[in-house]
């Protein structure tokens, strides 16, 4: 079991990050004062420290059906998002300047190809249908000569789609373009196999998986080009320069075995299935993205004339948490971007809530989440609050 809640008594907001698992609270635990070498030290201390980092890198490489050396280590899935976009485009750009990516990635991929654009690159943005799907045949159309890179995202974070990533993958394979998948919303419940995702590139995060912030993990696969975007020393094979994170790093191994050998998957399918059935029951109610192609502990969706901040605002305080997906700050909210690639209008996207369960979700607390939503949705309705400030320019 994983430690007892603090702060708010009921914690549905697991796709923004997750507890960290006993289990891997325990594996790390060495990595501090016992083990605390640099592992690109030669003597004892960093050779102790060199052999932990080897391991957990086999360990990952073995979950993804990959080779050690195709792993670099990251401090996290922003950071992989970026070495795989940009490192790939300018290491291609001598062969042509075009990416094809979606309008629903996470910022860390749509910021990064913004600042190749200004490089001289041109993107295009796939938009998804309404159900917050991916067509391989845009795909598949989108790419043209000048084509050097393809991002699609596994999963997304928002609405929880999970797109056709083998077949995407075998359209890419067939061109000859690298494919880069983010798969940090994926990793905790979807299968991995490099191999039979057809992936070039995967992007992963160990505080999705209850383990610890500040690791990640870029699978590049032998033979890609990629260009290094941090100078410094010549760490994971010259690809990536600074001092790993052992500790992190074996906590992220140890994370994404468990979250591999004691899968939680049916057990939180079934508690999504009820609380969506139960948001449903509430007048005016919607839910966003496919029903059946989404990741088992996703629940989006929005009530008409209730704001999402305002209604989170009011969940908050009275003990649950959970997420809009679209704040930019406390005082200014920008649109879901995700909802709005998917042609929804301006004023419904400002109305999203996400929910997401994880493993210390319970029915009990799934039954008193839909009374809440409920209660609180009719209170709004009855005394709406003021609309929150929107601006256009709100960064990301």
């Amino acid at each position: 079991m994983l430690p007892m809640k603090t702060g708010p008594s009921i914690y549905l907001d697991y796709a923004a990050t997750t507890p960290l698992d006993p289990r891997v609270e325990e594996a790390m635990r060495p990595f501090g004062r016992a083990i605390f070498g640099n592992p690109s030290s030669l003597h004892a201390f960093g050779r102790e420290a060199r052999a932990a980092l080897d391991t957990a890198r086999d360990r990952i490489a073995d979950l993804l059906g990959a080779r050690a050396e195709e792993i670099i280590f990251t401090s996290g899935g922003t950071e992989a998002d970026n070495l795989a976009v940009k490192g790939v485009a300018r290491a291609l750009k001598g062969r042509g300047t075009h990416i094809v990516t979606t309008a629903f990635e996470h910022h860390a991929v749509l910021e990064s190809c913004q600042a190749l654009e200004n490089e001289g690159f041109s993107v295009t943005y796939l938009k998804p249908n309404t159900d917050g799907l991916i067509s391989p045949a845009d795909v598949e159309q989108a790419i043209t000569s000048d084509t050097v890179l393809v991002s699609v995202m596994y999963a997304n974070n928002e609405v929880g789609t999970v797109q056709p990533i083998a077949e995407i993958g075998r359209i890419c394979r067939g061109q000859r373009v690298p494919f880069h998948t983010d798969a940090v919303q994926a990793a905790s419940e979807l299968p991995l196999n490099v191999r039979d995702l057809q992936v070039d590139l995967l992007t992963l995060s160990a505080h999705k998986l209850y383990g610890p912030k500040g690791a990640g993990a870029l699978y590049v696969r032998t033979g890609t080009r990629l260009r290094p975007i941090i100078d410094g020393g010549g760490q994971e094979h010259e690809r990536r320069a600074g001092t790993e994170n052992v500790a992190g790093l074996v906590g992220f191994a140890a994370a994404l075995e468990l979250a591999h050998t004691h899968a939680e998957t049916a057990r939180i399918h079934a508690l999504r299935e009820m609380l969506i059935d139960g948001l449903l029951t509430i007048p005016d109610s919607r839910l966003h993205g496919s029903r059946g192609q989404r990741l088992a502990n996703n629940v989006n969706v929005g009530f008409a004339g209730v704001p999402g901040e305002t209604l989170l605002l009011a969940l908050d305080l009275a003990g649950i948490a959970v997420s809009t997906g679209a704040a930019c700050s406390a005082v200014a909210v920008e649109p879901s971007h995700v909802l709005q690639s998917m042609s929804y209008p301006r004023i419904r996207a400002q109305e999203a809530l996400r929910l997401t369960l994880g493993r210390n979700t319970t029915e009990a607390e799934i039954r008193t989440v839909i009374d809440a939503v409920a209660a609180q949705v009719a209170r709004l309705r009855r005394h709406p609050a003021p609309q929150p400030t929107t601006h256009d320019e709100c960064p990301s």
